[in-house]
C-alpha cells in the first residue's frame, strides 16, 4: 500500500510540474515605474543620468529605466511612450522577456500637489508617540517632509 501511494505521489508530481510551470512563465499584468530613456543607454548610464540616454541615436527605441531594479525595458508599442523621453512615468502591461507589452504610459506624481490638503494619518514617531496631522499642526500651518533612504 504504501509503495502504491508512492508511485501516485510522484505520477501527480510528474503530472503537474509542466502545468506549473507553464503558469509561472506565463505572463502577468503588473505595472513598472522609472525614466523613459533611449535604449542606446544602458543602465549604469541611466543610473547616472548620462545625457546619451536622452540623445536619439540610429535605431534607437524609447524605453523603461526602473531605477528600482535598475534594469532597462523595451516597451511596445512605441507610440503609447512617445513624447514621455525623460519623464517619470508608469507603465502598465504585461512583460515578455525585457520587453514590456504597454497598456498604458502615465505621468507619475509624486506627493502632493501645492496647496493641495495632505490626508488624515496617523503615525508613531522615533519616541514611539502618536503622531497625527493635527498634532503636528502649529500656528503657520505645517511642512511635511518625506525622505527617501539613499539606499532604496
Amino acid at each position: 500500500m504504501t509503495k502504491y501511494l508512492f508511485f501516485l505521489l510522484v505520477d501527480v508530481f510528474f503530472l503537474l510540474s509542466p502545468i506549473m510551470a507553464e503558469q509561472a512563465s506565463a505572463p502577468h499584468s503588473a505595472a513598472w515605474s522609472g525614466i523613459i530613456v533611449y535604449s542606446s543607454c544602458n543602465a549604469d548610464e541611466a543610473f547616472n543620468e548620462s545625457r546619451e540616454c536622452f540623445l536619439s541615436a540610429p535605431g534607437a527605441n524609447l524605453s523603461l529605466y526602473d531605477d528600482t531594479n535598475r534594469v532597462v525595458y523595451s516597451i511596445e508599442p512605441q507610440e503609447l511612450a512617445a513624447g514621455h523621453l525623460g519623464d517619470s512615468v508608469t507603465v502598465r502591461g504585461t512583460l515578455a522577456g525585457d520587453t514590456i507589452h504597454a497598456t498604458s504610459v502615465e505621468l507619475m506624481s509624486i506627493g502632493l500637489a501645492v496647496g493641495q490638503k495632505a490626508p488624515a494619518f496617523s503615525l508613531h514617531d522615533q519616541f514611539g508617540r502618536t503622531q497625527t496631522l493635527e498634532s503636528l499642526k502649529g500656528a503657520n500651518g505645517t511642512v511635511l517632509l518625506f525622505f527617501r533612504s539613499a539606499d532604496w
